[in-house]
C-alpha cells in the first residue's frame, strides 16, 4: 500500500491554557490545510502523560483542545479529529519504533535535554522515548505532510530517519509480501502558521507559554473580550515610536512581537503593518491591536464555551474520529506485523 498523495497529520498536547501562540503558530494552518489535504488532527494525550497530569484536569484539557480545534474552524465531519489514546495502534507502533530507533538518535534530541534539565535521571522513560511515539503517530497513517513548529522540526527529522531505517532493515520482507518498497513515506515538514514564534507579552525574548506563571504573558483562547483587551494594553513595549521599516524592529523584541501578532491576525506582512503605523506611538497601535484581537479571538472563546458546556457531544466527536482513524491504522499495522514476522489472527 503506497502513501496517499496529500495526507496531513498533526497533534496538540492537552496540557491546558491553549493560547494565541498555539492559534497563530499551528491551528490557523490546520484550518487552511483542510482545503487542500486529507487531514488528521489528534489530541495527543499519551504525549501529555510523559509528565504527571492530574487525571480530572487531563480529561478537561482533552475536551478543551478538541473544542479549540472545532471553534477555530476544523471540520470533524470532513476530516478526522480524535484523541490519541483511543487508537491503540499509536502505542503498538511506538514500541516497534523503539526497537528501530537508536539510543544515540534520542540522546541528540534537544527538547528532552531542555525538559529534563538537570534532573535527567528522574525524567520518565516516556519523555525520553517521546520522539518514537511521535514517529508512530505520523507513520501509522503514512502521512505525507506534518505541520510542525520550529521546536518540533528535529523530531520530524527523526521520524524520517526511523522510516528510512525500517524500510532498509526490512526491505527483503517488504518485497516478499508484495508491499511498496517505500513502505513508510518520508514525511515533509510544513512549518506552521503566519506567526510561527509568538513571544510573551511580558518579555519579547521568551516564547509565549502556557507554563509561564504570569497570565498576562499570554492571551488564552478562553479569554473574554475584556481580558484580551486588558492584556494587550498591559503588554510590554519600549519608549520609541514604531519604525517605518521592518529593519527598525531589530533589537526591539517587544515591538517586533506585537507587530508580528497584528500582522498575523490581519493576514498581512509586517512591512504592510509598519507602512500604516510607522512613526506612531504604541498607544494608538495597541488600541487597534486590542480591537483586532478581540474581533478575531472572542468568537472562538464563545464557541469553545458553548461546546464545552456539552462534554458528551465532544466525546462523541472524539469517538467517531477514533473509529475513522482506526480504519486507516488497523490495516497498516497488520502489514507492519507481517513485515516484522509477528504471527497474528487471520
Amino acid at each position: 500500500m503506497a502513501a496517499v498523495s496529500h495526507r496531513v497529520f498533526s497533534g496538540v498536547q492537552p496540557t491546558g491554557n491553549l493560547h494565541l501562540g498555539n492559534y497563530l503558530g499551528a491551528i490557523t494552518r490546520f484550518v487552511a490545510l483542510q482545503e487542500t489535504h486529507e487531514c488528521i488532527y489528534c489530541v495527543v494525550d499519551l504525549h501529555a502523560i510523559t509528565t504527571w497530569q492530574e487525571p480530572a484536569e487531563l480529561t478537561k484539557n482533552i475536551r478543551e483542545v478538541t473544542a479549540a480545534f472545532i471553534a477555530s474552524g476544523i471540520d470533524p465531519d470532513k476530516h478526522i479529529v480524535f484523541n490519541q489514546s483511543q487508537v491503540v495502534e499509536h502505542a503498538e507502533l511506538a514500541w516497534m519504533f523503539n526497537c528501530v530507533a537508536r539510543m544515540g538518535w534520542l540522546n541528540r534530541m534537544t527538547q528532552f535535554k531542555e525538559k529534563a534539565g538537570k534532573h535527567r535521571e528522574n525524567a520518565s522513560v516516556g519523555l525520553f522515548a517521546y520522539p518514537a511515539l511521535m514517529a508512530a503517530d505520523i507513520l501509522a497513517y503514512r502521512a505525507t505532510h506534518v505541520p510542525v513548529g520550529e521546536d518540533q522540526k528535529q523530531h520530524l527529522e527523526l521520524t524520517r530517519d526511523i522510516a528510512q531505517k525500517f524500510n532498509v532493515d526490512f526491505a527483503a520482507s517488504i518485497a516478499s509480501h508484495g508491499y511498496d518498497e517505500t513502505f513508510f513515506p518520508l514525511p515533509e515538514p510544513l512549518i506552521t502558521g503566519p506567526a510561527t514564534r509568538v513571544m510573551s507579552l511580558r518579555d519579547g525574548a521568551k516564547k509565549m507559554s502556557k507554563s509561564d506563571p504570569s497570565d498576562l504573558s499570554r492571551i488564552n483562547l478562553t479569554d473574554d473580550a475584556d481580558t484580551i483587551a486588558k492584556k494587550i494594553r498591559k503588554a510590554k513595549t519600549d519608549p520609541e515610536p514604531l519604525p517605518s521599516e521592518t529593519e527598525g524592529l531589530a533589537d526591539r523584541p517587544e515591538a517586533d512581537n506585537l507587530v508580528g501578532i497584528f500582522s498575523a491576525l490581519n493576514d498581512q506582512t509586517a512591512a504592510q503593518t509598519l507602512s500604516h503605523y510607522g512613526g506612531g506611538q504604541f498607544s494608538e497601535f495597541k488600541a487597534d491591536l486590542a480591537n483586532l484581537a478581540v474581533e478575531k479571538l472572542s468568537p472562538i472563546a464563545g464557541e469553545m464555551s458553548r461546546l464545552l458546556a456539552d462534554p458528551a457531544h465532544i466525546d462523541t466527536i472524539l469517538c467517531d474520529g477514533a473509529d475513522r482513524a482506526r480504519a486507516i491504522t488497523s490495516p497498516i499495522l497488520r502489514q507492519v506485523r507481517d513485515v516484522i514476522g509477528l504471527i497474528q489472527r487471520s
